[in-house]
């Protein structure tokens, strides 16, 4: 996590004695991501292929959370985790690590955490997983103690190497999610998640992503908690499927329809996103970068338009931002490893004026950015430590 910039909060001239204590909401899968990258091409069967780069490092869900908190927001995720030593090893790297509140989250003993080996090479990931579904907790999230301190009571913190819970107990989730100023939902075709609309009336904007409709209908109403929706990001090829339309650009105007904003993404083209309130649209078009590996991605666009919509940024600078943070993660490998924090941020802008062949129409598009990076930044490149299994602080 970046720690050389501390004290930005980009709500922090909104933020009020009033509202709730967390800023976004997630719930999902972790997974364990062990990411090889250097490969000069996909593996072949009856062969060993050697990997120039590894590293490990919380995935699924946890992509997003790490995004969103490095990005200054107070992040909240309810997860199972297992109890063996991958999913203490997400467990800390996500709450010590990265300061996202656990609280809501769980240990499942007897649960062995899932697990994702990616393959990153010629621009693009193989991704083989394995994972069973995890059985619904028995007790309130933050009343279940650390692996090494099963006897601690309720709304203590554990001692010694367990994991910390919460400090009071509290309805579990999903029946009654925490008061958040926004909450992230990947919805399913078919699948009902109540807990959005209960966030929803408790005053949390909702921001909602979709995967691949196996079922292979693609009907919006088979997404039933787009009503609850402020903002649906679909990726191009996802909303004009579930439009009928043949160019993004006229799918995000149909979306517009049924969601306040919509959101498509474009790939090498940026982002293209309609007010569904005012009418009003706003393209901007990707950095170009050479990408070492563009796993979760994805993600970090989501939490970078989620921070600039809850900061009350305009249209346009909410696509740049997110955009940009996107750009700034595949060029590190691992998901939640490559997620940018303001020092990133502040290096890249620092270094992006300083080249001679930079288009000035294309730099005043992220002047925005001045009012938040402080005048001084670490020279860029930047390089993190890459976390691992085994190693010891």
């Amino acid at each position: 996590m970046s720690t050389d910039i501390p004290g930005i909060d980009p709500l922090l001239a909104l933020r009020a004695p009033q509202d709730p204590a967390c800023d976004v909401f997630l719930t999902g899968t972790v997974f364990l991501d062990i990411i090889f990258t250097g490969l000069d091409s996909a593996p072949v069967r009856g062969t060993e292929s050697w990997a120039r780069g590894m590293g490990s490092s919380p995935g699924g869900v946890a992509n997003m959370a790490t995004a969103l908190a490095r990005l200054g927001l107070r992040t909240s995720l309810a997860a199972a985790f297992g109890d063996d030593h991958y999913g203490e090893y997400c467990w800390d790297a996500l709450e010590q690590g990265e300061g996202i509140d656990l609280s809501m989250s769980h240990t499942v003993p007897g649960w062995h955490s899932p697990v994702t080996v990616s393959m990153a090479y010629e621009g693009e990931r193989t991704m083989v997983s394995h994972g069973h579904e995890a059985p619904a907790p028995t007790t309130f999230p933050g009343t279940v103690a650390g692996p090494s301190d099963p006897d601690a009571p309720t709304g203590t913190a554990p001692t010694g190497n367990a994991r910390a819970s919460a400090p009071a107990p509290h309805p579990a989730f999903p029946q009654c999610p925490p008061r958040a100023r926004a909450a992230i939902a990947s919805l399913v075709p078919g699948r009902s998640e109540p807990w959005v609309a209960t966030a929803a009336r408790h005053g949390a904007l909702i921001f909602a992503d979709v995967g691949w409709d196996e079922t292979g209908r693609w009907e919006l109403d088979a997404l039933p908690e787009l009503a609850h929706c402020e903002a649906f990001l679909p990726n191009a090829e996802e909303a004009m499927r579930y439009t009928r339309t043949d160019c993004p650009r006229a799918a995000a105007h149909a979306l517009a329809e049924r969601v306040p904003l919509a959101v498509v993404t474009l790939g090498a083209e940026g982002a293209y996103a309609v007010d569904g309130r005012t009418g009003a649209a706003a393209q901007v078009p990707a950095i170009e970068v050479e990408a070492l590996d563009p796993t979760g991605a994805g993600d970090v666009f989501v939490a970078g338009f989620v921070t600039g919509t809850l900061a009350d940024w305009p249209l346009a600078d909410r696509l740049a931002f997110a955009g940009l943070t996107a750009a700034l993660s595949v060029q590190e490998f691992g998901g939640s490893l490559s997620a940018p924090g303001w020092a990133e941020i502040a290096a890249w802008w620092q270094r992006i004026r300083t080249l001679d062949d930079q288009d000035p129409a294309a730099l005043e598009r992220y002047a925005f950015l001045e009012e938040l990076l402080p005048t001084t930044a670490r020279a860029w490149p930047l390089r993190r430590a890459v976390p691992t299994i085994g190693f010891r602080q």
